[in-house]
């Protein structure tokens, strides 16, 4: 396998095939196959996901994916942030259609036009509601699966409130959810404001999730966004108050991509493969039993896959009878698969397991007696451990410089002060091919634009994927 460190991204480009979480042969470039591991990845991910917003009162809901050229033309800013990258329907059958028909970018344009229907008075709000579909974008640029697709596996969740105060309410709620997601997927990140020329066509302000990956270079993981009242003024969104004064809602959304899938290989995995945590792994327990004399390995490795089914975690046995245990333990490495469980003779007669992680490789015993309080301990640790670790990534490749010379030569999410002007931060990208992230949410200070010498705010820059 390629060394990850020497050439990331051709060691991913390799990984996710060689451990079926894609198949890029389909025919169509940027639109890709989930094989059975892959999908119950990216299943196990969405099921984190609702799980988060469900507990926060949202609903799911589900819009047809063909919007018409009239609905997607009534915001015009929103279209134009997506007009180079839309496919378009022209024609059903042999037939021109009388209407030209867009796959979804993204779907407010699918959505709104419902909200106004359904939102009548102050006590349909707010509206939470969210889906987990496919949108399609005509991305030109060099695709790579999960991060730059043409079919987008996409979350997002659309609200509408009484007014501006509740969608901020709504907002900070985001941030909550967004961190819970995180905590199980084991992925810090930093949230930054984007500048005003990279928000989200059409609203008022976007922060983004960013996490730094071990490559040096950040991954945008999620975004929310701050609409106001923009898009309920053109598609007429509104609510008769107590009083009867018919009033715009002001509107959020928060969406997540299979780059969340990506950010989990790139930040975890080494040499050998993937580094799968607990919580979001297909298999999170494989059982190799070592063939020798005793006959009831057979009979106790099934009694070992059954009470650890038992427990609610997801398990399998490899019985394949034509590959050695040695060849198993390097597959279900390379998969990810966070814990390995050894049976043979000596486990068989004493009564125990020998447990390895995948972090860390080193054997342990455990006793069949024990066997539910080790196993959650076992999987709180490991969970645990690769959040620190990637947390520690994260500093590791966070770096304060002071001048456009140091940053030249910096990797990482570069901190430095800009005054938050468009000319300098392209001046910035110009003379060191770092992207602008925005201003940092958890960050303060003052000092001078390492471009123009006005007063400025500590920003992060890096190279993006």
């Amino acid at each position: 396998m390629i060394n990850k460190k020497s050439s990331g991204s051709e060691w991913y480009n390799e990984i996710i095939e060689t451990a079926s979480l894609v198949d890029k042969r389909y025919p169509v470039k940027g639109m890709n196959v989930l094989p059975p591991y892959g999908f119950k990845l990216v299943s196990i991910v969405d099921s984190i996901i609702r799980e988060a917003v469900n507990s926060n009162g949202f609903e799911e809901s589900m819009f047809p994916m063909l919007i018409s050229r009239d609905q997607l033309s009534v915001e015009f800013e929103h279209v134009k942030g997506f007009e180079g990258q839309v496919f378009w329907v022209t024609r059903g059958g042999n037939e021109p259609l009388e209407v030209d028909l867009a796959l979804r970018p993204t779907s407010e344009a699918a959505m709104y036009p419902m909200f106004s229907l359904w939102i009548r008075t102050h006590s349909d709000l707010p509206l939470k509601l969210y889906q987990i579909v496919n949108t399609y974008r005509y991305e030109t640029k060099h695709t790579r699966a999960f991060i730059r697709d043409r079919e987008i596996h996409f979350f997002e969740a659309h609200t509408a409130h009484a007014d501006f105060d509740d969608s901020e309410r709504q907002m900070q709620e985001y941030k909550q959810i967004m961190k819970n997601i995180s905590q199980k997927l084991c992925l810090p990140y930093v949230i930054n404001k984007r500048p005003e020329w990279d928000k989200f066509p059409g609203s008022q302000y976007s922060l983004a999730f960013d996490l730094i990956l071990p490559s040096g270079r950040s991954l945008q993981i999620g975004t929310i966004h701050q609409y106001g009242e923009n898009f309920a003024k053109n598609y007429d969104i509104r609510y008769s108050d107590p009083a009867g004064e018919r009033k715009l809602v002001s509107q959020t959304t928060y969406g997540m991509s299979g780059r969340l899938i990506a950010a989990i290989v790139f930040m975890h995995g080494d040499d050998k493969g993937l580094v799968l945590p607990p919580y979001v792994a297909p298999i999170q327990f494989i059982i190799v039993p070592i063939p020798g004399e005793n006959r009831n390995l057979a009979k106790y490795s099934t009694r070992v896959l059954e009470q650890i089914a038992s427990l609610g975690y997801r398990v399998r046995l490899d019985n394949r009878g034509s590959y050695t245990p040695g060849f198993k333990y390097n597959d279900w490495e390379m998969r990810g698969v966070p814990f390995r469980i050894e049976i043979g003779s000596k486990e068989t007669e004493g009564n125990f397991i020998t447990i390895v992680p995948r972090n860390t490789g080193k054997r342990s015993k455990i006793q069949i007696s024990e066997l539910q309080n080790s196993l959650a301990s076992a999987v709180t640790t490991l969970q645990d451990d690769l959040m620190k670790a990637a947390e520690e990534k994260m500093r590791e490749m966070t770096v304060q410089v002071n001048d456009i010379k140091n940053a030249k030569t910096s990797t990482g999410m570069i901190r430095l002060m800009w005054c938050g002007r468009k000319e300098c931060a392209d001046k910035i990208e110009q003379e060191t091919e770092l992207s602008c992230l925005g201003y940092p949410q958890d960050d303060s200070g003052e000092g001078k634009c390492v471009i123009c010498s006005l007063p400025a705010k500590p920003a992060y820059f890096s190279r993006t994927y």
